[in-house]
């Protein structure tokens, strides 16, 4: 079982089209672009826009930006407005369970912090850290090395047809 879902991923990828865009992107066409659930975009959406990472704006133009520079944007602040703080472990204790402790298990069974809870916490807390420490503008910096320009200038491209279509059919009605 994966500890972040396919939420974490398609936010993750969305916001890389938002960093140097200087458009709002609607979460439709986020989500189309990608081939993502368009319902499932504009539920995600908003939790990044209560975290302080997107703003919204509304209208033939509207959509979202981000709110903060992507340098300022960390992959764990992402995480976390998708997916809320999540453990990587819930120790239970057991080492106090052993069926040949009376009715107490002594002292020394439940003396200082779990072993294995406390290997599950550096690994929770250097895991955190690798998050904390990318940023958006890591990320984009890296699509940007692989994929070729012409490709990036399609999606802008793209994105902005998209919004010249809406603009015309507003005009229309």
């Amino acid at each position: 079982m994966a500890l972040y879902g396919t939420s974490t991923e398609y936010v993750l990828h969305s916001l890389l089209w938002l960093v140097d865009n200087p458009a709002s992107i609607s979460s439709m066409d986020l989500a189309e672009l990608q081939n993502i659930p368009a319902a499932l975009m504009a539920k995600i959406l908003p939790k990044l826009e209560k975290a302080g990472i997107l703003q919204s704006s509304e209208g033939v133009r509207g959509g979202y930006k981000l709110a903060r520079p992507p340098e300022d944007i960390c992959v764990l602040d992402v995480v976390e407005a998708v997916e809320g703080r999540k453990t990587v472990f819930n120790c239970q204790e057991i080492r106090e369970r052993c069926i040949l402790f009376s009715e107490q298990p002594p002292a020394w069974a439940s003396q200082g912090v779990c072993s294995i809870h406390a290997v599950m916490l550096r690994a929770e807390q250097a895991m955190r850290a690798e998050l904390a420490k990318t940023s958006l503008a890591d990320l984009v910096l890296t699509v940007k090395n692989k994929a070729p320009d012409v490709f990036l200038d399609e999606v802008q491209s793209w994105f902005d047809e998209r919004i010249e279509m809406r603009r015309a059919r507003k005009s229309k009605t």
